[in-house]
């Protein structure tokens, strides 16, 4: 058993419980969002001047579901307008170690693995213009024609044998 393979299976659902959680957490925007909480209770439009690229609608998705999970909260002021600002709870507060340590290892390690994906991408595309059949081997436009030999009603014929016959039967009176 792995090192972490008792963690999954801790409550008995293969890790399901489990999984169901960090792609919550581990999610594009929720990790900022909860990094960006930290220093505080923000209002919405705070919050989405602090993170840039989110829009609206995701800001505000984001925020119900971890307001729904219990990692956020979410205070209105009866007031003119309306005021509404988010908080972390007590249950989101020890991700932020976390959090910040996950994204100081981003912005470290973005330029070597910008290096990787490009280096992959090239190669996967010198890959793909290379022929597949390895040397030696017949290709499709090469093939003999022993190999495009179909068995047809229990016999070996050619595609050709095979037209010659099925024209012979439909063309037989009724």
């Amino acid at each position: 058993m792995s090192r972490y393979e008792d963690v999954c299976l801790i409550r008995g659902d293969q890790g399901r419980a489990i999984r169901a959680l960090l792609d919550r957490i581990a999610d594009k925007w929720t990790l900022l969002i909860i990094a960006t909480l930290h220093d505080g209770r923000l209002r919405f439009t705070q919050l989405q001047r602090h993170i840039p690229g989110i829009s609206q609608r995701m800001l505000s998705l984001t925020l119900r579901n971890l307001e729904r999970d219990g990692l956020v909260t979410r205070t209105v002021f009866a007031e003119v307008p309306p005021r509404v600002e988010y908080e972390l709870t007590e249950t989101a507060n020890p991700l932020i170690p976390h959090a910040v340590a996950l994204a100081n290892w981003a912005v470290e390690n973005n330029p070597e693995i910008d290096a990787h994906r490009t280096t992959y991408t090239k190669k996967a595309a010198a890959d793909t213009e290379r022929p597949k059949t390895p040397p030696g081997q017949p290709t499709h436009a090469n093939k003999s024609a022993e190999d495009t030999t179909k068995s047809v009603g229990g016999t070996s014929r050619s595609p050709a044998t095979h037209q010659n016959s099925v024209e012979a039967t439909s063309t037989s009176p009724l």
